[in-house]
């Protein structure tokens, strides 16, 4: 706990020296905490020593449950599986979602947004490890996806994501952002759009995704400690799962961490 703002500047500073190292401005990469099991009480803390504005999460319940008790301007992003019958508690708070990955999630997503009279802006989640258990698109659905996002109303498309595998070594790893990024290019270059941002990189693997181009890194584990899953969660987060929504492996952790 004593250490929650010592580690979030430590990880500021240490992406600022690798946006530096790629020929980028350090404002353009986004570190983006990601608070999933932790509680209300370290965000507020954030919140109000470092003036932290964005936090994710990853579970439809955990954040409608901390959104109650946390400052209205905070700006929340949704990392997790997004399941059909919760789409529209996530559009009531979360303004960025990552995890689009279907043709039926960008059309349900769209109507609700409609509805809830919602502006959202979304990424779609790219599966680029190939790895049957991780949600995301393949890269060969991307194209269908992005037209049908072009045509939604209530929706803006500002960018892809990806989570490589824990075990992949710095080569797969860039090879993995590496494609993301091309992949966002050639969008851009098919559709004549502007997407801006990769969200790439997580506590493990964030400085080969700058250094490929990541705007947006998820960290978690490093910036609040390491996640205790085994506890009950409190009255502001809802009951721990290992996968806890953003691992994209029900059953099991695997150990994959934001």
């Amino acid at each position: 706990m004593a250490d929650l703002i010592a580690n979030y500047k430590a990880v500021r500073a240490s992406a600022a020296l690798c946006a530096i190292a790629s020929g980028r401005a350090p404002e353009e990469v986004k570190v983006l905490a990601v608070s999933k099991t932790f509680p209300a009480a370290d965000i507020q803390r954030l919140y109000d020593a470092q003036n932290v504005r964005e936090f994710a999460e990853s579970k439809a319940q955990e954040l409608e449950e901390k959104a109650k008790t946390l400052p209205d301007d905070i700006v929340w992003h949704f990392i997790g599986h997004l399941q059909g019958n919760k789409v529209r508690k996530v559009v009531r708070i979360a303004r960025v979602i990552h995890s689009v990955d279907s043709e039926e999630l960008i059309e349900r997503l769209d109507r609700i947004a409609g509805e809830e009279r919602k502006h959202l802006k979304i990424l779609l989640e790219v599966n680029l490890s190939g790895e049957e258990n991780k949600s995301g698109a393949y890269p060969e659905e991307i194209i269908r996806l992005t037209a049908t996002c072009v045509q939604s109303k209530n929706l803006e498309l500002i960018g892809l994501m990806t989570m490589a595998p824990e075990d992949a070594n710095e080569e797969r790893l860039g090879v993995i952002f590496g494609t993301l990024s091309d992949l966002k290019t050639e969008l851009n270059r098919l559709f004549e759009l502007h997407l801006t941002e990769l969200s790439m990189g997580m506590s493990g693997d964030y400085k080969v995704a700058i250094a490929r181009g990541a705007t947006i890194v998820r960290i978690g584990s490093r910036i609040f400690g390491e996640r205790d899953y085994g506890e009950q969660a409190d009255s502001a987060q809802s009951t721990r799962h290992p996968c806890d929504g953003d691992c994209h492996s029900c059953g099991t952790c695997g150990g994959i961490r934001e």
